[in-house]
């Protein structure tokens, strides 16, 4: 109960201060991409270590150099924080619309250069991966969770085709990726933590120079199946406490 108190007082100072330098630094109009990756990759940081959640990260060696996509699992606000920390270089999320209502947190998501969806307008979710692909296109990578929102059984969920019309778009490698304990610690509609190590396991590229967007399904079957594959492989390890 102490963990989880000090981990919720430590969240609100951290995204104070990382949001805060984010939004203030939108405002004078700053361009310097380094100073908004140090708002998500540091607000991450601080907020894995309030939680006493270390990441044991396997698969680093495998990322292409340049910018990519990268697809994970999802089902917990863990994920987001330990692929921030986790992943090489600069990486932005594509994520739910809804996030931007969240007082002070939606704007400095925005500031931060992350890409918001609205997954009820087919025609502005599409103007919105049109942003995602030049943002990737400026050398910046992007990570996307193609279930659409957390699952609340930890479980993989159907995943939607539009990620991977992103991927396709960007003409740039797509990197599955496999979160392992995040809903152990913290599931969608919890408040209380479990202390876990978090488990991330990165699988080989899948390349999609030459695909078009009617390869969407394949692309996205392939994704699935590498994603199932790096659980299965995490599963089959000793538990970690």
């Amino acid at each position: 109960m102490i963990r989880t108190l000090f981990f919720y007082i430590v969240l609100v100072i951290s995204t104070a201060i990382h949001g805060g330098a984010s939004i203030i630094a939108a405002l004078l109009g700053v361009k310097r991409r380094s100073l908004y990756d140090w708002g998500t990759r540091g607000w991450s940081r601080w907020n894995l270590w309030a939680a006493g959640t270390p990441l044991d990260v396997q698969g680093i060696e495998q990322v292409p150099p340049g910018p990519v996509v990268y697809a994970s699992n999802h089902s917990s606000m863990f994920d987001i924080w330990a692929l921030s920390a986790a992943l090489p270089g600069s990486t932005r999320f594509v994520a739910k619309q809804e996030l931007t209502k969240i007082p002070f947190f939606g704007s400095a998501m925005v500031a931060a250069g992350h890409v918001t969806i609205d997954r009820f307008n087919r025609g502005k979710a599409f103007a919105a991966y049109d942003r995602a692909a030049q943002v990737i296109k400026g050398g910046i990578s992007t990570i996307v969770f193609p279930e659409g929102t957390r699952s609340r059984t930890g479980e993989l969920l159907p995943f939607k085709n539009a990620p991977f019309g992103l991927a396709i778009a960007a003409q740039v490698p797509l990197v599955p990726v496999y979160v392992h304990n995040t809903f152990e610690i913290l599931p969608k509609g919890a408040w209380r933590l479990r202390r876990l190590p978090i488990r991330i396991r990165i699988g080989e590229p899948i390349p999609t120079v030459g695909l078009t967007l009617d390869d969407r399904d394949q692309l996205r079957e392939r994704t699935r199946a590498a994603i199932e594959a790096l659980r299965a492989r995490v599963d089959s390890q000793p538990a970690q406490s």
